[in-house]
């Protein structure tokens, strides 16, 4: 099958690729159980991006490491509102440069941040941070949503190194912060000018590449009440409990928009494209008095063709309409507040150059035939898709509940998507000897 392999890439060369991939495995897995070690939350991603710097450097890459600055960013169209501190949201790139560019450059993306994970005590395998190998699989979290890709991409570069070959571009490592929010961190990355002719993120999608993904909107809901004494509830209105009928509100209004995906091409076989969420709540100041307030934090999907500033205006407009014969909500309506995600969707054209390459390798590395699927998730692809009109592949690892108690990514996998990915970088970026000859 390795014949398929653009010319380059050689059967003999292919197979010594996917053998330093495996000699250098064990090493990959204890480099990635430090990532996950890290507990890089929204706003405390600093010392896991300066922990890879430091290896980065050490690797013998130069290293840029910058802070995401939202003056640079907000007015670009791609751009979601943030209402945090952006002091410790720190990017990292690192570059490779060839003696000779013969090759197609490449940006090898991945996000450190990673979600919430609940309360310790429910997680049954490991605590969250502490990474352990059970069989095929590797627990922690972060492990599958992202850290694996990110040591996929560093292992991919450190196999062919062990073979004496760079890449014959430049090549763009980045690890960036806020994929998991707002995609602010590789947004930052494209105004600062860091491009390249295609970009590969593991993400976790089950050996799989990612067809078309939707956009995402975050917002808040705040819900006044009118306190009184709860012995006289009956006079006053509870914001906890209004908040259930705004969130039944947006409930029907997803099913409206869920009923539109015969209009978005790769969306119509979905059964439930668009979804809502209420991800946070929180109201009352106190158990014997009607709450005055309540807070929701919300997220839901859009369509890769809207405008997040129309869908935006749809849900304000909404509200207005469906909650206006509220006997409360209808004269106090609830005050929205975008401030995470808004971010439009991307459709990956179909049959690029960059696609066959990866299907290539991908064959070579599984035996198998690489297949595309659409995700209803966010992903900072758009950013390189949408706004730096570049082929972005986003393929990586198998995994189990990401986002979820025992978060885990599969060791073979992360082995098979590290060898397709280094395959990819031969064929796609050429190689060079590391040393030049004399």
């Amino acid at each position: 099958m390795t014949t398929d392999i653009p010319s380059v890439l050689t059967p003999e060369l292919t197979a010594e690729i996917l053998k330093s991939v495996a000699d250098g495995f064990d090493e990959q897995i204890e480099f990635t159980s430090d990532l996950i070690r890290f507990p890089s939350l929204r706003g405390q991603e600093r010392p896991a991006q300066e922990f890879l710097a430091a290896d980065l450097e050490k690797r013998g890459y130069p290293v840029e490491s910058f802070v995401v600055d939202v003056e640079k960013i907000h007015d670009h169209p791609g751009f979601s509102p943030v209402t945090v501190d952006y002091s410790d949201a720190l990017n990292v790139i690192a570059t490779h440069t060839p003696r000779e560019v013969k090759g197609k450059s490449l940006i090898l993306n991945g996000h450190m941040d990673v979600v919430p994970e609940g309360p310790h005590d429910m997680w049954e395998v490991s605590p969250p941070y502490e990474p352990k190998v059970v069989d095929d699989w590797l627990y922690g979290r972060g492990g599958g949503d992202m850290k694996a890709g990110i040591g996929a991409n560093i292992y991919a570069l450190e196999a062919l190194k062990r073979l004496g070959y760079q890449p014959a571009a430049k090549v763009h490592i980045q690890s960036v912060v806020e994929e998991e929010c707002t995609g602010n961190g590789a947004l930052a990355c494209l105004i600062e000018g860091y491009t390249a002719d295609a970009a590969i993120i593991p993400e976790p999608e089950d050996e799989q590449l990612v067809r078309a993904n939707c956009g995402v909107l975050w917002f808040e809901v705040m819900v006044a009440g009118h306190p009184v004494h709860v012995r006289e509830a009956g006079t006053g209105s509870n914001a906890i409990e209004a908040s259930f009928r705004v969130i039944e509100s947006l409930k029907r209004m997803t099913e409206e928009w869920n009923a539109e995906k015969t209009n978005h091409r790769y969306f119509e076989d979905l059964d439930h494209p668009i979804n809502f969420n209420v991800g946070q709540i929180e109201g009352g100041d106190w158990a014997s008095s009607v709450p005055a307030w309540c807070k929701m934090q919300c997220r839901i999907a859009i369509y890769p063709d809207d405008d997040p500033k129309d869908r935006a205006k749809q849900i304000e407009d909404y509200l207005a309409k469906d909650l206006v014969g509220d006997s409360f909500l209808g004269n106090r309506p609830p005050q929205i507040t975008w401030n995470g995600f808004f971010a439009r969707g991307y459709v990956l054209e179909e049959n690029t150059d960059a696609e066959k390459a990866l299907a290539a390798a991908h064959r070579s590395a599984t035996n198998k035939e690489l297949t595309s699927f659409v995700t209803p998730g966010y992903l900072d692809a758009r950013v390189f898709v949408i706004y730096a009109d570049m082929p972005c592949l986003v393929y990586g690892p198998i995994t189990d509940s990401i986002h979820g108690f025992d978060e885990r990514v599969s060791l073979s996998s992360i082995q098979r998507v590290t060898g397709a990915i280094a395959l990819f970088i031969a064929s796609w970026c050429g190689l060079e000897p590391i040393t030049s000859e004399t």
